[in-house]
């Protein structure tokens, strides 16, 4: 393996944790808050919201800090938590928080979708050039992460509603996240259909 090679397989799996470290702490902040500070089990959400804030700023500045950027998505998540968790906050209201996911699932199925409406394959945009495909498989890209984040704003609508704060919790870090990846890991195939293919040999080099 070579030394490019490595650092963008180390820069990946940076990326990863940066992205999956603040719903860690969240969960265990909310799981741990009454052992830590002897409180009412009810208000472990509050403790947790204020955490997770921390850990997301701190998310976002690591991340420019090494790439010299933010992407999109993780951008638009961070300033979410960061105005929904202050709202959870002073408002003593956890339903803030609770609707983030589905605000934010919203508005990049209604990008993706919007954009996709009009011909334009936004996952190129979002994907920076890190992978090369034709222009269709981009749109179908475009379509299927829109689609997926309807289906994950239905979720979190669902979830919230009807089941207990801890389930809500757990569910973000063990439903939502393997089910982000397992849909991820779906469109390889998509990602080998559609990829831009090279020619093997320089017609000007065999002239």
């Amino acid at each position: 393996m070579s030394e490019q090679e490595r650092n963008s397989g180390g820069s990946q799996l940076l990326r990863m944790g940066l992205e999956l470290g603040p719903l860690v702490v969240f969960f265990l902040m909310n799981a741990r808050a009454q052992m830590l500070f002897g409180t009412d089990p009810k208000q472990n959400i509050y403790y947790a919201t204020g955490a997770f804030m921390v850990a997301i700023a701190l998310s976002l500045g690591v991340s420019y800090a090494k790439f010299r950027k933010i992407p999109t998505m993780p951008l638009v998540t961070g300033v979410f938590v960061l105005v929904f968790g202050t709202l959870t906050l002073v408002l003593h209201d956890d339903v803030f928080i609770k609707l983030k996911p589905t605000l934010v699932n919203s508005l990049f199925a209604a990008a993706l979708l919007g954009a996709a409406a009009f011909g334009k394959p936004l996952m190129k945009q979002l994907f920076d050039g890190a992978l090369e495909l034709t222009d269709e498989g981009w749109m179908v890209l475009t379509r299927r992460w829109g689609f997926f984040f309807v289906v994950l704003a239905v979720l979190n609508e669902v979830i919230w509603r009807n089941f207990s704060t801890d389930f809500w919790v757990s569910f973000k870090l063990f439903g939502i996240m393997p089910l982000t990846i397992v849909f991820a890991m779906a469109q390889v195939g998509v990602l080998t259909r559609y990829a831009v293919k090279t020619d093997e040999a320089d017609p000007k080099a065999a002239d």
